[in-house]
């Protein structure tokens, strides 16, 4: 009977091991660098985002850095497959994503490698940019020097291989563009002007006024007469129905509306193809 007890005591003890070392969360992505750990400082992290995003404009892979404090209880190659697996770096049917994986606390990192790129970038090219380049500034405590170093490398082998080159923005995406800072700006021009002239003029004149404005600059901007035609009407709508009337921090506009705008996979698939190292 004490052997049964002590049995299930063990199992409770492991069971509840279990639930204490949960998985580690993979976090959204929002941008090429992601420092959980509070390493890089916000000018580090923008240049490393900035080379980045320079990268890609020019070849279309994706690299993307993750630093985390630890991977436990999972290894750092289980955590990465869940990352990149979330995150689909890279293009669809391209696969020409990586993941820079750096566990600071467990002194683990990882290059997690996609399909497409497992020729020129196999595990033992991935190894040595690991050894060579990148720990050797970890051992020292220069964590950006690592991190910049290593993309320049993964940069130049992935420069020589043959890609399909990246798509071009079209015109579609750059009338979405425009409609986005058009939106922007007329949102700024009802709330704001369109308070001030509601006070001075009274309701009516301050829409008309506001609604030939917003039109006149819908048409400058995204160039269809129609689209600015319906432009002016809503913003002569919401003008006249109160819509300047100090809103302005109210909401819809604020956080995450036209600021920052994101980052994301392309749908990129991985088969484990990288390598580990350790400092």
């Amino acid at each position: 009977m004490m052997r049964v007890w002590a049995s299930a005591l063990l199992f409770a003890l492991l069971w509840l091991s279990g639930l204490v070392h949960a998985e580690v969360a993979v976090p959204p992505l929002s941008a090429r660098v992601t420092d959980l750990t509070s390493t890089l400082d916000a000018a580090q992290k923008q240049q490393l985002e900035t080379r980045l995003v320079q990268f890609e404009a020019k070849k279309g892979a994706q690299i993307a850095v993750l630093l985390v404090p630890t991977t436990q209880p999972e290894t750092i190659e289980q955590y990465g497959i869940r990352v990149v697996e979330a995150w689909k770096l890279g293009r669809k049917g391209v696969d020409d994503g990586v993941l820079l994986l750096i566990a600071k606390d467990d002194r683990t990192l990882r290059i997690e490698v996609g399909y497409g790129l497992e020729g020129v970038l196999p595990d033992a090219v991935a190894k040595r940019i690991i050894a060579e380049t990148i720990t050797p500034h970890f051992k020292r405590g220069n964590y950006y020097a690592g991190i910049a170093t290593g993309i320049e490398q993964l940069v130049a082998v992935i420069e020589g291989e043959s890609l399909p080159p990246p798509r071009e923005r079209s015109a579609i995406s750059g009338s979405f563009q425009n409609l986005e800072s058009l939106l922007f700006i007329g949102f700024m021009l009802v709330i704001v002007v369109g308070g001030v002239l509601r006070k001075l003029l009274g309701r009516l004149p301050a829409a008309i006024i506001i609604g030939f404005a917003a039109a006149m600059l819908a048409w400058f901007i995204v160039a269809p007469i129609l689209i600015a035609g319906i432009v002016g009407v809503i913003a002569f709508i919401f003008t006249l129905v109160g819509g300047g009337r100090g809103t302005l921090g109210g909401g819809g506009f604020g956080q995450g509306g036209f600021g920052g705008g994101g980052f994301g996979g392309g749908g990129g698939g991985f088969g484990g193809g990288g390598a580990s190292g350790r400092w």
